[in-house]
Formats: structure tokens, sequence, C-alpha cells
């Protein structure tokens, strides 16, 4: 299971897609709030999205010392969010999820992640970790494959 604080155990997993194009750009979303400015929310994620790529390069961020770099769709080129490269004392002495990859509201469209079953909505608390889901995918890929 996915190493997450207790208070974001129960928050629903998210399948983030490129606003633009539509393309898939993270399966692991959660949504969340800027801890520098609580009234900014954002979707954030605990690995690198499958579906963009850092642009740009670093820079300070306007609300504290936290270098970012700016996260663009591979298909389309869309910004998306950032990835926090250098988080900041003040950030990472607060109550924080753990994410370092941010996706904006406006640039990404969200869909609750079901469980396996298919039935359920995907809970944090249910999400296996990320080396053992690329595991299982590309088990999967190869029972196709043959």
């Amino acid at each position: 299971m996915a190493a997450v604080r207790r208070q974001f155990r129960g928050k629903v997993v998210c399948n983030l897609s490129c606003g633009d194009c539509g393309v898939l750009v993270c399966k692991r979303g959660m949504k969340a709030i800027l801890l520098a400015d609580t009234t900014v929310e954002l979707f954030s994620t605990d690995s690198p999205p499958i579906g963009v790529q850092m642009v740009n390069d670093d820079y300070e961020t306007r609300n504290c010392h936290c270098r970012i770099r700016d996260v663009a769709c591979l298909n389309c080129g869309n910004l998306v969010g950032y990835h926090v490269t250098q988080p900041c004392t003040d950030c990472l002495g607060s109550c924080n999820n753990g994410h370092f990859w941010m996706f904006h509201m406006d640039q990404v469209l969200s869909e609750d992640r079901m469980d396996g079953t298919g039935s359920k909505v995907l809970l944090w608390a249910h999400l296996p970790r990320e080396s053992d889901e690329v595991r299982n995918e590309m088990r999967i890929y190869e029972a196709m494959c043959r």
C-alpha cells in the first residue's frame, strides 16, 4: 500500500487528463491545496507522472522559497502544472501530503479512479505503491502480447 499520512488516506485517487487534448497525464492524482496559499486548489501526485515533461528552468515561487519547474503535456505541449524541485523549509515543516508534482485545476480534467472491482472509488489508503502498480501493468501487457 502507498505510504500516506493518516489525514490523506481517505482522499479519492483521480485520473488526470490534459485539459487541451484529453490525453491521460497522471493516474495517481489527489485533490489538494497549496501550502503557501490555502485559497489555491490543485491536484498533486506522489510520483513522476506518465504524460508530462519538465520544461524551461527552475524558478522560485511567489508565496514561499520553493524552487519549481513547469511541466507540459507530452502530447500537445500545454502547461498543466509544475514539479517542486527543491521544497523550502517552511513547506517541508507544514502538514503536507509528500507530493511534489502539482497540476493546475484549470489545465487538467479529473475523473475519480475506480478500485479493482470497478464498483467503488479508489482511496489513497488502498492505492498500491507505484512500483507494484507498474509491475502489474507490465504483467497485463505481456499477457496481452503473447
